[in-house]
């Protein structure tokens, strides 16, 4: 079997960012890219994009995390081609902004389906492999893992376990050589925002980063076997001072953000 860096959610975004930057240090992980999202237009430009560089053409194939079968299907995509997983990158993941009570329930368990349960999934599928390989798992989580999200409940609650699973996978799986990463981005302009139903908020604009340098910051973490990189160094004092101010006041806070709400 062939090793390879799975990355899901890989078709935009930091998840695309973070397939160039893993395609442009191959020779230091020494694996090729499989590379997995719903849109096969998206991810065969950028597999052309890769090639262009010289670089080994990534094996591109589409998934939809909502599906209670996806993680499956990716095992077998991966078993039919001879590949296996040295490292899982997920990235997959979106939001909703909007009251949970107003917001529709069924999107809200899709977006738990594929922030949570897919997640979830692929982490403890291939750790047999990730750990022959002397692999590892880069997840990507977000700052909002540390606030509590009024008009984003289930978004930021799904962040939140995001980077408690992980905290927890980096420390018990490191017996078995396999490195578990939790990279928590602040705001990054991509299509996200669309996908939420929210605008960019002018304020946030200063703890913006682009997708590439997260994924390079990402990238560097996990290499170096960091537990949680926060990216960006206005993030890392919004997480401390935070810890100085009682939840209590945060909620009243988060609960005064502007927002452009979908479905309240």
């Amino acid at each position: 079997m062939k090793s390879v860096v799975l990355i899901t959610g890989a078709s935009s975004g930091i998840g695309a960012a973070l397939a160039k930057v893993f395609a442009a240090h191959a020779n230091d992980h020494g694996h090729d890219l499989a590379l997995v999202a719903r849109r096969a237009d998206r991810l065969e430009a950028l597999a052309d994009e890769i090639a262009a560089t010289g670089r080994p053409r990534p094996t591109v194939f589409t998934a939809d995390l909502e599906r209670r079968d996806a993680a499956s299907a990716i095992a077998a995509e991966l078993s039919s081609r001879g590949l296996e997983p040295a490292i899982v990158v997920n990235n997959a993941g979106f939001g909703l902004i909007g009251a949970a009570t107003a917001l529709s329930r069924d999107e809200q368990l899709a977006m738990i389906d594929v922030n949570v349960r897919a997640l979830t999934e692929l982490s403890l599928m291939f750790v047999d492999s990730l750990a022959r390989h002397r692999g590892g798992i880069l997840n990507v989580a977000s700052l909002a893992a540390f606030l509590p999200g009024p008009g984003m409940a289930v978004y930021y609650a799904s962040k939140a376990y995001v980077l408690s699973f992980s905290e927890a996978l980096h420390r018990e799986l490191a017996d078995r050589g396999v490195r578990v990463t939790a990279l928590c981005p602040g705001p990054v302009p991509t299509e996200f925002q669309a996908r939420a139903g929210m605008g960019r908020v002018p304020a946030a604009r200063v703890l913006e980063l682009p997708a590439e340098r997260v994924a390079q910051i990402g990238y560097d973490a996990f290499m170096a076997g960091q537990r949680v990189v926060i990216a960006g160094i206005g993030n890392r004092i919004v997480v401390s001072l935070m810890r100085l101010v009682p939840n209590a006041l945060i909620l009243r806070l988060a609960d005064q953000r502007p927002r452009s709400v979908r479905g309240s």
